[in-house]
């Protein structure tokens, strides 16, 4: 799956939600001045290009930072969305035995991947 999909397909699928009500809404004849429908799509539609093309380039562009501390040694911290008792994050860095594969990273220590979509620089202490 290419990354742009990967990253925004939940919020395309609200994006066409929120046309699909758009839509409902401006095609009432009785409520709507003439030209409503194609004005709101154009309006709505556009704003949601804009809100998702963003969010897409901020995302990436925090996804190579991360990379880019990662491969320079650095500590990174990742939501730990499966473990919610004990610790929320985890820390990352290739002195703890981590390795990126692709947009992920990996360790033969722990359970689960973690996506560099979800991990900021960690400027803490590291533990050896």
């Amino acid at each position: 799956m290419p990354l742009f999909l990967e990253l925004e397909i939940a919020y395309i699928a609200i994006g066409i939600f929120i046309l699909v009500v758009t839509a409902i809404a401006t095609l009432y004849p009785d409520d709507m001045p003439k030209g409503a429908f194609k004005k709101g799509m154009l309006g709505v539609g556009t704003l949601l290009t804009i809100m998702i093309l963003a969010h897409y380039y901020i995302t990436t562009a925090r996804m190579n930072g991360v990379k880019e501390i990662f491969n320079e040694g650095g500590t990174i911290i990742c939501e730990n969305k499966m473990q919610r008792t004990i610790s929320r994050s985890v820390l990352i860095s290739k002195k703890l035995a981590w390795r990126i594969d692709g947009h992920l990273f990996k360790s033969d220590d722990h359970v689960r991947d973690f996506h560099t979509s979800r991990c900021i620089e960690f400027d803490g202490i590291v533990p050896e």
